[in-house]
């Protein structure tokens, strides 16, 4: 079995149960030291081996799998593997060579970005959708047209931009492009290796955006939160409200519990 695990934004304690586990089960992992903290190889048997794939190219990963057709393989993702984690290719091959694999969910840099800046993406009335994206860069082949940092900006919901740290000025005029739904003064969060140790987190606009990324000093692990919602503020959610009813719970006047009084 090859597992894709999730190792989650950082922080060691933020892997999930699962992920842990199945690197304690590992015979075999391949893990990328550049982006994985080093700490959640304590998981690992110590006569299990181990692969850096920080200058492996995708055939020396397969090469990997192929040479040991019977292992528990345990292959580490940053973040949530599912979200730019070029695992699709890879899967691509477990099923041309039949081989068995599952995917194990990780917690993503924007939710660990999410709660640093202690925000809820989705308020009622305010934003009800987020985008997540990057712009094209060296890339872009594989960026379709349609998809640009500047055609989401019209929907003006929430986005988060994925690695897109080395282009600031670039960023800053795609969010501000014609038509965008968003202005100079729409809030913007950029949060550098959340959960790290050494994790930043400047809240700022998006008339600012280019200088803020400047001066965290980095160009890779960035990501940019920008919409609306990062205002904080928002109206009651119906979800709770008593007089919205749903299976588990009757509609109640004010001032009372479930139907009953207070």
């Amino acid at each position: 079995m090859i597992s894709f695990v999730g190792a989650g934004p950082g922080a060691p304690d933020l892997i999930t149960l699962r992920g842990r586990d199945r690197l304690a089960a590992a015979e075999v992992v391949v893990w990328a030291s550049s982006l994985v903290p080093e700490a959640l190889l304590a998981h690992v048997r110590p006569e299990a081996t181990i692969h850096d794939s920080k200058t492996m190219t995708l055939e020396d990963v397969l090469a990997v799998y192929a040479a040991h057709p019977a292992a528990a393989i345990v292959r580490l993702h940053s973040g949530d593997p599912s979200v730019y984690g070029a695992i699709q290719e890879q899967i691509d091959w477990c099923v041309a060579n039949q081989r068995d694999f599952e995917i194990v969910p990780g917690v993503s840099s924007m939710a660990a970005a999410a709660a640093l800046v202690r925000r809820e993406l989705t308020i009622p009335r305010v934003a009800q959708s987020v985008v997540m994206t990057r712009l094209a860069g060296r890339t872009a082949a594989s960026m379709p047209e349609r998809e640009s940092v500047a055609s989401f900006s019209a929907i003006g919901a929430t986005m988060a931009v994925f690695l897109s740290g080395a282009r600031p000025a670039e960023l800053q005029k795609e969010l501000l492009a014609p038509g965008s739904a968003y202005g100079p003064d729409t809030p913007a969060a950029v949060v550098v290796r959340a959960s790290w140790p050494d994790e930043q987190v400047l809240m700022t606009t998006v008339g600012a955006v280019a200088e803020t990324i400047l001066s965290t000093g980095a160009r890779t692990t960035v990501l940019v939160l920008v919409g609306p919602a990062l205002e904080g503020a928002a109206a009651r959610s119906h979800l709770y409200s008593p007089a919205y009813a749903h299976q588990f719970r009757r509609r109640s006047a004010p001032g009372t519990t479930a139907g009953r009084p207070a």
